[in-house]
């Protein structure tokens, strides 16, 4: 038989575990659910999200965050404003449309600062500059934002849209290029397209919209909904989305590692160097929001026509606490 004290001892081992027990299924239950809608599938860009997931900052935070790809990259915000999800990446310019649409979104964070857009030709085409793009035809994927920027740039130079020829080709803007069924592209991503013409052995030339007459503007936000600004879990999330950025920008190669982790078929030419092309543009501190910026490229849109109003930038970006 167990003497009392055996007895005791065994009682205290076993409170001790019960404990434990209920201190990590309390700790799991503890962690806030957030779920977050990509723009598109996982890709370099989103490298600041893949890195806190990847080292638990998220974790740390007390966030269980759930990621995930749409299947119609045009839903994510619209899915955000009627509640069915708490994140979403989107574009400024997309952003802005949307809010003068009347849907209840505003950006909390900043993912890429800077434009990626541009105007690309092939290198040995003859166009050296936007000028040479007269009578020549151009494609583009999204009508709207696409053929505004590329107003702006040809009348830059004296150009306007009756000058070229424009052709919808949908989302196949380097096929269309290297085939040649246009002369130039406007919408094609620097960090994706140029290095995808330069592994085909086709390098290309980029205008920049910025240095065209184009404000700069972010190139892609992430935004929730305008009633959901105050929950705590969209604090943290920040918070954590800023500790990726900072390990990311200084540890590129481990975070490349860890990007691929989940994503092996992302280890490959092109998204190795749209890797390195996209570290020099994410948002060092991803939750401030400069006023000027968001209000000079809201009277940009609307001078373009693409939204109606301009409406006060608390509507339009936040800077969570």
């Amino acid at each position: 038989m167990q003497s009392r004290r055996q007895c005791i001892m065994a009682g205290c081992v076993l409170l001790v575990c019960s404990l434990f027990s209920l201190t990590a299924v309390t700790g799991a239950v503890a962690a806030e659910k957030i779920s977050l809608l990509l723009d598109w599938f996982v890709n370099p860009d989103h490298a600041p999200i893949i890195v806190a997931q990847e080292m638990g900052y998220f974790a740390d935070q007390g966030l269980d965050v759930k990621i995930t790809a749409p299947a119609n990259p045009n839903d994510p915000p619209k899915l955000v404003a009627a509640g069915k999800a708490d994140l979403a990446v989107s574009y400024q310019q997309q952003h802005h449309i949307q809010v003068d649409q009347g849907l209840p979104l505003v950006r909390i964070a900043t993912l890429v600062a800077t434009p990626l857009n541009s105007l690309v030709v092939l290198k040995d085409s003859g166009i050296e500059k936007i000028a040479d793009l007269k009578g020549k035809t151009i494609g583009y994927s999204v009508g709207g934002f696409e053929t505004a920027l590329l107003k702006v740039m040809l009348g830059r130079v004296g150009l306007t849209l009756d000058d070229v020829q424009l052709v919808n080709v949908n989302f196949s803007l380097t096929p269309s290029l290297l085939s040649k069924k246009v002369d130039a592209v406007i919408g094609a991503f620097r960090n994706f397209e140029l290095n995808q013409m330069d592994i085909e052995k086709h390098p290309g030339r980029a205008f920049f919209v910025e240095e065209y007459g184009v404000p700069a503007y972010d190139e892609l936000i992430i935004v929730a909904n305008t009633k959901a600004v105050g929950q705590k879990k969209l604090q943290k999330f920040v918070r954590a989305l800023e500790q990726g950025v900072q390990y990311l920008v200084n540890h590129p190669d481990e975070s490349f590692a860890l990007f691929i982790r989940h994503h092996k078929d992302l280890d490959d030419e092109l998204n190795k160097r749209a890797w390195a092309d996209t570290l020099s543009r994410f948002a060092l501190r991803p939750g401030a929001v400069d006023a000027h910026r968001y209000i000079r490229f809201a009277r940009f849109l609307h001078d373009q026509g693409m939204i109606k109003k301009e409406v006060p930038l608390s509507q339009l970006a936040v800077e969570l606490p």
